[in-house]
């Protein structure tokens, strides 16, 4: 077997347990006599509707990550499987607020889920999406001492307000004309590194790292994540819609 083939196994195991435990967290949407909601949730994860499939379910980066980090601290990564599965859907709940405000009509090659149900039942989607995430992280109580529970729990939201104050700042810079380079990497911090960060602290976390270990794995997330808005970023100005699945209007594009 080579190296390669080796590596798609590994990659496909995790990504079938992330699918199930997925799978598992999004059920509750369905409750109360609420279908729709549930359709509406699994659009956004590319499980359903048009053009349905891996594309449509994106790169999953930062759940995988998860896993990575406690496998790499020596712990069992399946222990972590509800974090995962939380930061999949906290990064989707903010995608669909994000395709809202950004009026981005395209997501991952196919139509964003305000452009097929609306603004209000797409805020309303994303707000489930976290809801369920916060469910999901808590199941890792089955595995963990409950002050590692907490502990994650919040990591997670400092997190998600770090998320909010990145995405204020974004908005925020579309009046400006110009926007200096300290305020960018501030914005990027909080819009995409923050979580990046999260996945991998949380990850080491579920393998039982030390504060000091944890704040590596954070570091590395952090300008991970930076890395890969900027990269981002410089595709939303040259890349095609074909290379990056969504229309190169937005974003910088728009500032």
């Amino acid at each position: 077997m080579t190296r390669i083939s080796r590596f798609q196994t590994y990659s496909d195991e995790k990504k079938s347990a992330l699918k199930a435990a997925l799978e598992g967290a999004v059920a509750a949407s369905a409750d109360h006599g609420t279908p729709e909601l549930k359709e509406m949730v699994t659009y956004q994860l590319g499980w359903t509707g048009e053009n349905a499939g891996p594309k449509a379910e994106g790169k999953q980066i930062r759940p995988f990550l998860v896993l990575l980090a406690c496998e790499a601290g020596g712990g069992d990564w399946k222990k972590a499987l509800p974090a995962a599965a939380a930061v999949e859907l906290i990064h989707n709940f903010s995608l669909i607020h994000d395709d809202i405000e950004d009026d981005g009509e395209m997501r991952r090659g196919r139509l964003t889920v305000w452009k097929v149900w609306g603004e209000a039942q797409a805020i309303n989607t994303g707000d489930a999406m976290f809801a369920l995430a916060n469910a999901s992280l808590l199941q890792l109580k089955d595995n963990l001492p409950s002050e590692k529970v907490l502990q994650a729990g919040v990591l997670f939201h400092t997190t998600c307000l770090r998320l909010t104050q990145g995405q204020h700042m974004d908005i925020a810079f579309e009046k400006l004309d110009q926007v200096d380079m300290e305020s960018y990497w501030q914005m990027v911090g909080g819009k995409t590194a923050a979580l990046l960060a999260f996945s991998l602290e949380v990850g080491a976390l579920c393998a039982g790292a030390p504060p000091d270990i944890l704040a590596n794995y954070h570091d590395f997330g952090h300008y991970l994540g930076l890395a890969f808005q900027a990269q981002d970023d410089i595709l939303g100005i040259w890349g095609t819609e074909e290379e990056i699945g969504k229309s190169t209007t937005g974003d910088l594009v728009t500032r």
